[in-house]
């Protein structure tokens, strides 16, 4: 039975510039790194929530991302979370809007051009009733 996300991979370009992003700027936290059998380094987990991380890949290239291919991170007060990262000097890459689902969100791009997406939950919105 799938319960839910566990993680969401990206190729990064330059890993300290990518875990401040995520870490000092996002809030998340630094779980644990893996290496490659020869000892050099391959992943950094960043932990989101209990259960819940992004695998930071090396070696990524800089170039465009699609937004298609984005992690969503829910957010109680989507205006609150919006102001935060501006504060923390994040750009968002939208405003906040109401999707067709109802649902409000906003989008923003870490450092090399993955997007991620913000959302808060509307009560009568399709992913609330399914």
């Amino acid at each position: 039975m799938i319960k839910g996300i566990n993680h969401k991979g990206f190729h990064v370009v330059d890993m300290e510039r990518s875990l401040d992003f995520y870490c000092n700027k996002l809030g998340f936290k630094k779980a644990f790194e893996l290496d490659q059998p020869n000892g050099e380094p391959w992943i950094v987990y960043v932990k989101v929530a209990d259960g819940c991380f992004i695998e930071l890949f090396y070696g990524g290239i800089e170039g465009v991302k699609n937004r298609a291919d984005h992690i969503c991170f829910e957010v109680d007060d989507i205006h609150e979370t919006a102001d935060q990262l501006v504060k923390k000097g994040v750009q968002l890459a939208t405003e906040i809007t109401q999707g067709r689902a109802l649902n409000y969100q906003f989008w923003v791009v870490d450092p090399d051009g993955n997007w991620l997406e913000f959302m808060e939950m509307h009560p009568e919105s399709l992913h609330m009733k399914s």
